[in-house]
């Protein structure tokens, strides 16, 4: 379930990805080259430091992506998934647990219809803290240019 949710949060960095890099201002790329650097040093000394903080930003938010993902780890890990520590073994996600629970047969009521939502609550929240945290690395780290 890690790999195929891997891969499928590899569009979303790299568009992203791409976003930030092409944003970086051609003064920044023209002036390096001015001073005799070469591709690969422009690259590496201006053009990635000036986009860190939209690259950062992209993997802060496809893991916020992958956290929230359901039908892949649902497919993926089966219909009984485990809680374990061995990471050999397929574990139950939260919203692997969130879809086992609701299928079921659970009353209003109980113990598990209620961890659903709690389930559900905290699942939210760890989407949103890294979303705020990915627009927080953005802002503080971009640099403006004119």
């Amino acid at each position: 379930a890690g790999l195929i949710l891997g891969v499928s949060i590899i569009p979303l960095v790299a568009s992203l990805s791409e976003d930030a890099l092409y944003s970086v201002p051609d003064s920044l790329r023209l002036g390096s080259y001015a001073i005799g650097a070469t591709k690969r040093e422009t690259i590496t000394s201006v053009v990635v430091p000036a986009a860190l903080s939209g690259i950062v930003a992209s993997f802060i938010l496809a893991v916020s992506r992958a956290i929230g993902e359901t039908m892949i780890v649902t497919l993926a890990a089966g219909q009984n998934p485990t809680l374990g520590f061995n990471p050999l073994v397929p574990v139950m996600t939260m919203t692997a647990f969130i879809v086992q629970v609701s299928l079921g047969d659970t009353p209003a009521g109980s113990l598990a219809y209620k961890s659903i939502f709690a389930v559900g609550m905290t699942l939210f929240l760890m989407t949103l803290v890294l979303n705020i945290l990915s627009f927080w690395v953005v802002r503080r780290f971009r640099e403006k240019y004119e």
